[in-house]
């Protein structure tokens, strides 16, 4: 695809020398549907905008997804939409480029003072000369910078892909937690009721019957602060999709699924990560066009400014002549050597900031495997072991409450732990697939191999009502 591209641009430049709005951005497009499958547009006010609006109406319409998040913000961003206009100043930059400078033309007439004078006309024409030579040099960097931005435009694009499946997991994550802290609010609610009955009976004391009405308040004042954060992370969401009015009514109704079955080997991927980034491909080539630059200024230090052309003079009484003209700035003191002597640092700069880059890039990605490897653990052991030691425990109490062996009190206990073991299940998941979206995003695209997700752990039952069997003293 990277040939592809360069190619694109070589016979876009050489045979064209007007402005092409789609130009790079069709490029974009392919580069981030292959990397992640979900399309990209530019919206530029045309009767195709409205067609997209229909679609990202049809997607936030029905039950929201996270592919369907990812399409949304790539179609919608603000900000990805204002990136994409980058393209358009690069493309006027290489255009500029390919364009000769216009020629000067320059005229004199001289009038005569008395009656026995004659006027004198002068006129020339003239062109500069050395950027005839310059010219595919200059139009050979200017192709570069504009693949380069649009390698960095690309990874722009799924950067903003990648915050959008972040951001949707946490909203997707965050509904289940309130519906867990309601869960623990509706329990500590039944201790408190069942306190207040033993209480006016006389079987408990003013301190115990305070602890399970502070117990209550509390989970009230966690259910707000959960709901809050809940409100926070959709507008979060609604921000990177760009949506505003009714458009911010969109639902998630799908369960936040458990880790797949299986995960790609860490050698692949730091392969991969050098292969696919876009970050580093346009790293790469910013490298190479200030080498060009650097061979361009000096090809040309030696040469000042050189202008050819015809002039055309009459004198007074004379003969009218024409000839050409030759002007030559003499690079005497000025020999380019500070503008060389830029250009090898930057380009020297740009070699090493593509090695950190290429080093960061395998570290960041180990270290982001190692954190989706340790959550993934975390959240299996949780399904296979710790669940159903909550399930077990919540069972055998209400067998020992059932058989008044226990009380409620007890009871509850043991349904609050259920509860938030859950709840550190659910936010183990929710930071697994953030961290699976963070390694996309470092690996430059979707992972290879995994096997497809499943729903995560069903939420335990509802807490038992303070009016059940053994709840009245």
């Amino acid at each position: 695809m990277r040939r592809a591209l360069v190619a694109a641009v070589l016979v876009f430049t050489g045979g064209c020398a007007s402005i092409q709005k789609e130009k790079g951005h069709a490029e974009v497009a392919t580069l981030v549907e292959e990397r992640i499958g979900r399309k990209t547009r530019w919206n530029q006010g045309t009767p195709e905008d409205a067609e997209v609006s229909r679609h990202l109406d049809t997607l936030l319409t029905g039950e929201l997804t996270s592919d369907h998040a990812v399409e949304v913000a790539l179609l919608n961003n603000p900000a990805l939409q204002a990136t994409y206009e980058d393209l358009g100043v690069s493309q006027a930059d290489m255009v500029q480029a390919g364009l000769l400078s216009n020629p000067t033309f320059d005229g004199s007439i001289g009038f005569p003072l008395t009656s026995d004078g004659v006027s004198e006309t002068e006129f020339s024409l003239v062109q500069g000369f050395v950027e005839l030579f310059t010219l595919p040099l200059r139009k050979r960097v200017a192709q570069e910078q504009f693949i380069a931005d649009t390698l960095r435009v690309a990874h722009e694009a799924l950067a903003t892909a990648a915050d959008a499946r972040k951001v949707f997991r946490e909203v997707q994550a965050r509904q289940q937690l309130v519906e867990l802290r309601r869960m623990v609010l509706e329990a500590s609610e039944a201790a408190a009721e069942l306190a207040t009955l033993q209480h006016a009976a006389g079987n408990l004391t003013d301190l115990d019957l305070a602890t399970e009405k502070a117990t209550a308040e509390e989970a009230r004042l966690e259910l707000a602060r959960e709901e809050l954060a809940l409100v926070e992370d959709r507008e979060r969401l609604n921000r990177l999709l760009g949506l505003w009015g009714g458009r911010t009514q969109w639902a998630i109704a799908e369960k936040l699924p458990a880790p797949p079955g299986e995960e790609a080997t860490l050698e692949r991927l730091e392969s991969l990560a050098i292969k696919q980034r876009l970050d580093i491909d346009a790293a790469r080539k910013q490298t190479e066009l200030m080498w060009n630059a650097l061979e361009l200024a000096r090809s040309t230090r030696f040469f000042g400014r050189v202008d050819v052309g015809v002039h055309t003079h009459r004198d007074a009484n004379g003969p009218r002549l024409l000839g050409p003209t030759l002007s030559l700035e003499l690079p005497i003191f000025d020999q380019r050597q500070a503008l060389i002597a830029k250009l090898e640092a930057q380009h020297r700069q740009g070699e090493r900031r593509l090695t950190e880059l290429s080093v960061n890039a395998r570290s960041e990605v180990r270290a982001a495997r190692a954190r989706l490897l340790t959550l993934r653990g975390v959240a299996e052991r949780y399904q296979r072991v710790v669940l159903p030691l909550r399930e077990q425990v919540v069972e055998q109490s209400q067998l020992q409450y059932n058989a008044m062996q226990i009380g409620l009190y007890a009871l509850l206990d043991a349904k609050q732990s259920q509860v938030e073991a859950y709840r550190a299940y659910i936010e183990t998941v929710r930071d697994y697939w953030m961290a699976h979206a963070e390694l996309e995003q470092l690996v430059g695209g979707r992972l290879p191999g995994g096997s497809r997700a499943t729903p995560a752990s069903p939420p335990p039952s509802q807490p038992p009502s303070g009016h059940d069997h053994g709840a009245t003293p």
